[in-house]
């Protein structure tokens, strides 16, 4: 048996595969889902999703969000993703510098707020794109 596995971005969809495992970036911590789960809604982090369809792992990199599981389907429903494999790993890596400095040396709250969410984001980016090339 398998779960349906969705993953939905406000412009399309990233993932729609049958799936035997997945691990979420749930705020509580990583979450890991079977078939024959309890329902369950949690909230998604900024971070990396792995999923294990056809016994090979993929990464996708997500943005806050939410998940649904039910009757071994998982939606996942995130601001922001994107495939490990695809990710502009360069883009992320200048993304990261750019907030990493400002996060040393700005005193603003709201500057420094968006560094630190940028600082995740792009974090989240270069993870899955090291964990996509290992697969």
């Amino acid at each position: 048996m398998t779960l349906t596995v969705r993953v939905i971005t406000p412009d399309r969809t990233v993932w729609d595969a049958p799936s035997e495992e997945v691990i979420l970036p749930a705020t509580s911590g990583q979450l890991g889902i079977l078939t024959g789960h309890a329902p369950l809604l949690t909230a998604i982090g900024n971070g990396v999703m792995r999923v294990r369809a056809g016994g090979k792992w993929s990464a996708i990199a997500v943005m806050g969000g939410f998940a649904e599981v039910e009757n071994n389907e998982v939606t996942i429903l995130v601001n922001r993703a994107e495939m490990g494999d695809k990710v502009d790993k360069a883009a992320a890596q200048a993304v990261l510098s750019e907030a990493s400095r400002v996060l040393s040396s700005s005193n603003d709250k709201q500057e420094r707020l968006q560094a630190k969410l940028d600082q995740q984001r792009a974090t989240a980016l270069i993870q899955a794109a090291e964990m996509g090339s290992k697969s």
